[in-house]
């Protein structure tokens, strides 16, 4: 799964897009990130910062990647960044529609420079539609795309905005696969260069899977009432003696007896997946009496080797100590820089980038450029134009 020898021109900043091209940085490709030439991607900037006072989300997605700072209003900046598409594979963009366009970075400008380039936009919306042009946040996009109205355990209770950014990341893997996949059909010979347009909000849609065919039907599925989001006691959350949570997926047969087992409950076990309503409600009740037994941690170690579906709820802080997460090796710790979240795939092959710093701004604009051709009277000509830092 090695991209060594790919250039990714990454023009996007905040979250979604740096987190598209921190997977294919990972993945051994050459990340070069094209920031303006006055403040870049504010995100190195916004809080919270790590010990060295960057920008945490900065340095999380971002890490390993090289910085070149071009002004693309300038007509000189423009000319030094189709020199560099000259000799890239991808470029990838969030910008809203139209701005491509007016800044001469579109894909149909940058296919004069190189015929077979890649080109990828992320957006909130897409590049059609009524929204296409609407200004938006995770939480705006997880509202339209359905999921917001189902993080509650009802409709009368207010929808819950989630811990993470959903949209974001969905939006940013959705967009690293997209790349993949038209890099591997260039190479295959199936297509030369391609324009993708994604988007954050279809990301989320696409994760609609369990409760889409009962919406696609004209019904409407409701929170706290389908098989995922708690019409099931046996696939929920319960509290635990202490306080904390543990949850219960016990969906399939053997699972469920396996649980009832080990909880010495033989007589709950024949209600599995009963259409009783009240039946269900009458397991409900136990399942909460039973595991207000025990504390959380308690219940992880019970139920550690019984096939049952049983786990904790943890918190963050923890979740990074859990040893199965420290068992798989990608949270980084490194001595002498903050620690981040890497690359969370394992594999045969799989490139070891190691704890690597994110680039300065512009900390390689000069390198780039005399790599890309130009000599160093030219690159000292676009400074004092204001057209590079």
């Amino acid at each position: 799964m090695r991209l060594d020898g790919v250039r990714v021109l990454d023009l996007t900043r905040l979250l979604p897009g740096p987190y598209a091209t921190q997977l294919l940085a990972d993945a051994g490709a050459d990340v070069v990130k094209v920031e303006d030439t006055g403040a870049g991607d504010y995100a190195r900037h916004m809080p919270p910062t790590t010990d060295e006072g960057v920008g945490a989300v900065f340095d999380a997605v971002n890490r390993g990647k090289r910085s070149v700072a071009l002004d693309l209003k300038s007509d000189a900046g423009q000319e030094a960044f189709y020199e560099l598409v000259a000799d890239a594979d991808v470029v990838i963009e969030s910008f809203r529609p139209g701005v491509t366009e007016r800044l001469g970075v579109d894909y149909e400008t940058l296919t004069e420079y190189r015929e077979d380039l890649v080109y990828c936009s992320l957006t909130g919306y897409g590049q059609e539609g009524p929204h296409a042009d609407r200004v938006g946040h995770d939480l705006n996009y997880i509202g339209l795309a359905g999921l917001l109205d189902m993080t509650r355990d009802d409709d009368d209770e207010k929808p819950r905005t989630p811990g993470y950014q959903i949209a974001d990341m969905a939006g940013g893997l959705l967009a690293a696969f997209s790349v993949c996949s038209a890099l591997l059909s260039r190479e295959l010979g199936n297509s030369g260069g391609e324009y993708l347009d994604v988007a954050l909000t279809d990301a989320v849609v696409s994760f609609s899977q369990a409760i889409a065919p009962e919406a696609l039907r004209g019904e409407d599925p409701r929170p706290g009432e389908t098989a995922l989001t708690g019409e099931y006691p046996w696939y929920d959350v319960y509290e635990a003696k202490d306080g904390q949570y543990v949850t219960l997926g016990a969906l399939e047969p053997q699972f469920w007896a396996a649980f009832c087992e080990a909880v010495d409950r033989p007589d709950l076990a024949g209600k599995h997946m009963t259409g009783d309503p009240a039946e269900r409600q009458a397991v409900r009740e136990e399942l909460e009496e039973l595991f207000a037994e025990r504390t959380r941690d308690e219940w992880a170690e019970a139920m550690a080797d019984v096939d049952a579906a049983v786990d904790g709820v943890y918190r963050p802080a923890e979740t990074f100590d859990h040893p199965q997460i420290e068992a798989r090796g990608y949270v980084e710790r490194p001595e002498d820089g903050s620690p981040r979240v890497g690359f969370p795939l394992c594999g045969s092959d799989v490139p070891d980038a190691g704890a690597i710093d994110p680039p300065g701004h512009g900390e390689h604009t000069d390198e780039l450029l005399r790599d890309a051709g130009l000599d160093d009277e030219s690159i000292d000509r676009l400074r004092d134009e204001g057209a590079i830092n």
